[in-house]
């Protein structure tokens, strides 16, 4: 029995393209992640590139867009190692995801309790040595690991933003930082 070397090309050739289209729509399904992740992001938070200015008088001010969700979310950094922080002016400290308080490297102080939105909750009292959004960056703040929290959105409350004067207009937000509050 011969086979047939045309239908042989035939079948390979048939073999490869289908092949070819497979991958073709793995890529294609690979950029469409890519971009809807990135895009979903940016919903979220809107501000991880902040607009910063600095005046003549040494004032630093970032100014915040509300995301989709009517939230203040930005990029920062905690102790020079880039977070995403909510600002909550109902919250006292910055209340830090345990998890995350790990990768950060914190060191977990004193068991502390505090009321939150879903009842009372212990934590951990920890100081951390520099808290910064853009240009605006305090040192020694005080803060909290919350151990009941499963989300990486690191509350960023009043031990920080008291610091502070901020000015809410439409859907931005102005912190300003004089230069005796450093």
């Amino acid at each position: 029995m011969s086979i047939d070397p045309d239908r042989f090309e035939h079948s390979q050739s048939r073999r490869i393209g289908v092949w070819m289209v497979a991958a073709m729509w793995i890529v294609l399904l690979w950029l469409l992640t890519m971009f809807f992740g990135r895009w979903s992001e940016h919903e979220y938070n809107p501000n991880q590139n902040v607009a910063n200015i600095i005046d003549e008088d040494g004032v630093r001010e970032v100014v915040l867009a509300r995301n989709r969700h009517g939230h203040y979310v930005t990029s920062g950094f905690i102790n020079n190692k880039p977070v995403t922080f909510m600002l909550d002016t109902g919250a006292t400290d910055i209340s830090i995801p345990a998890m995350l308080a790990d990768e950060l490297g914190l060191k977990r102080g004193a068991t502390i309790y505090f009321q939150t939105a879903n009842g009372p909750a212990a934590g951990y009292a920890t100081v951390l040595d520099s808290v910064a959004i853009g240009h605006i960056e305090l040192n020694n703040v005080r803060a909290s690991i919350n151990p009941n929290v499963k989300d990486l959105d690191i509350l960023l409350g009043m031990t920080f933003l008291k610091h502070l004067e901020f000015t809410q207009r439409g859907d931005t937000l102005t912190l300003r930082q004089n230069p005796l509050s450093r």
